[in-house]
This record gives structure tokens, sequence and C-alpha cells, in this order.
């Protein structure tokens, strides 16, 4: 059976590892099939093609785009991510990536001047050391990784539950695209749009369903199966929404690297006998 990992992410998001040392841990871990999709940028892909190459690695061209949804009913946005995989027209995404990527770094050194008031610390100039002088590559987790490295905090999931997450005093919204605009854009590359890690966004099992709903009605293609780690009940209602929407179905691990061990690459959830894998549409 092959090892298929679709959601992977490397230093040019918030991973630890380069493009090339992220395929070289590929090959060891026997992976066959990887996608590497970094938030809101693809400039890691050539380099992961050309690893992969070597390692004989099946690559697929991806990214994770930061978008948001929102539901009348409680009258609030939400964040969610949309994986598109395989593009065949990548060039046709390169306009709105490079919007996403505006608003991640401004959105970062907002952030940033929220934690200078907080904690007294100015971590905008170490954190753009760490991600090479490019700000649009600045995630929350650079930030969470400053905060822990300047002794604020003591784990890293502290700073997300004491500053960085909705509702904390640090916290500031991406004003990204709509489901249905990220779909449509991910279409037009000749991509698939993959609903990433729908248990992951704390949000209650009802709006859960809504939000698969939802992705299914944007005309979405697949989405990713919950993790092992979830309950038995949660995996089952994901199962149940998406045999209900008639979806498809990814696997992918998530991989981060040091900062996020728990999340090992290559070990994906396994689709149920009846499910249906995106990548068998893959060109």
């Amino acid at each position: 059976m092959q090892v298929i990992d679709l959601h992977t992410h490397s230093n040019i998001s918030d991973g630890t590892l380069s493009p090339e040392a992220l395929l070289a841990l590929a090959a060891e871990r026997s992976v066959d099939v990887l996608a590497l999709t970094d938030h809101d940028s693809m400039q890691g892909i050539e380099r992961a093609r050309q690893a992969a190459e070597q390692h004989g690695i099946t690559l697929i061209s991806g990214v994770e785009i930061s978008s948001q949804w929102s539901r009348p009913a409680t009258k609030k946005s939400y964040s969610v991510h949309i994986v598109a995989l395989n593009m065949q027209n990548p060039e046709s995404l390169e306009y709105v990536l490079e919007q996403q990527q505006q608003i991640r770094a401004e959105r970062a050194q907002c952030i940033c001047e929220k934690l200078q008031q907080l904690v007294k610390i100015d971590l905008y100039p170490e954190i753009l050391l760490e991600v090479e002088q490019q700000p649009d590559r600045i995630t929350r987790s650079h930030i969470a990784k400053a905060l822990l490295k300047n002794g604020v905090v003591s784990r890293l999931q502290q700073a997300f539950d004491h500053f960085l997450r909705e509702g904390k005093p640090a916290y500031v919204k991406f004003d990204g695209l709509s489901i249905q605009d990220t779909v449509q854009v991910i279409h037009e590359a000749q991509g698939f749009a993959v609903l990433a890690h729908p248990t992951r966004y704390d949000l209650s099992a009802t709006n859960t369903r809504y939000l698969i709903d939802l992705f299914a009605q944007s005309a979405g293609d697949a989405v990713e199966l919950a993790p092992e780690i979830d309950s038995l009940s949660t995996r089952q209602m994901v199962d149940r929404m998406i045999a209900q929407n008639n979806l498809k179905v990814s696997i992918g691990s998530d991989f981060h690297g040091e900062h996020m061990p728990w999340l090992k690459l290559g070990q994906a959830p396994r689709p149920r006998p009846e499910q249906v894998g995106i990548w068998e549409d893959f060109r």
C-alpha cells in the first residue's frame, strides 16, 4: 500500500525543515506521494520537486490558503484553511497568493505591535531573522516561538491560549478570501480544493457540520479525514458529512517539524473502503 501524505509544511511557511530536508525525511519514512502545502505560498514547490526526483517520490503541487466563512445564525466570521492540490495551471493563483502574503505580512506586524504593548518586548526584528527578512512568511507559530524563546510563556500552546488565539489580546483576524472565492480560484488553476483539518477550528459539532455543508455547496472537492487522536464520535461525524455531501477524502499529517512533534510525517488516517481518495483524480 502506498504511503500518501497530502498536507505538509516547510520553512517557507511555519515548518522547521527546508523543502529539501522535508523530502529527505519523507524518503526515510517511505512516503511515496507527498504534497508540500505551505501557508499561502508555493515558493518551495520547485525546490521540493527537484528533491523529490532525487528520492523517487511523487510530488504533488499544493498550497494551504487562509480563508474565512460566516454563519448568519451566529453573526460571526470564522477562519478556515483550504488546501489546493495538483494545480495544472498554478500561475493563475500567483496574484491571489501575493495578496494573501501581503495580508499575512501586515497581520504579523500588527500582532507584534500589540504584543510589544502587552509584554514590553519588540519581537518583530528577531522573527524577521527567522524568516530570512521575508515578513510574508511570518505565521502565528513564528510569533509563538519568539514568545517562548523570550520566556514570556513556558510552552508554545500558552502563547496561543494567552495571546494569539481569537478573543485574546494580541489576536488579529486574517482577512482572507471566502470559501466560495477560494474554491473558485483553485478550480481556475485546474486544481482540487480540500477542506483542511475540519475538527481543528474550535467549532461546535453543529458549526463543524455547517462548515462541511457550506464547503460542499461551494463546489469543494474533498475533506481531510479527522486524525485518530480525535474521538470516535467526532471521526464518525466527519465521515457521515463526507458521505452525505458526496465528497471525496484527502489524507495528510499536517507535518510541521520539531515544534509540533506529535504530527508525524507520513502518518495519516486511512480511508474507509467506501471512501474515494482525491488522489485518484490527480493527473
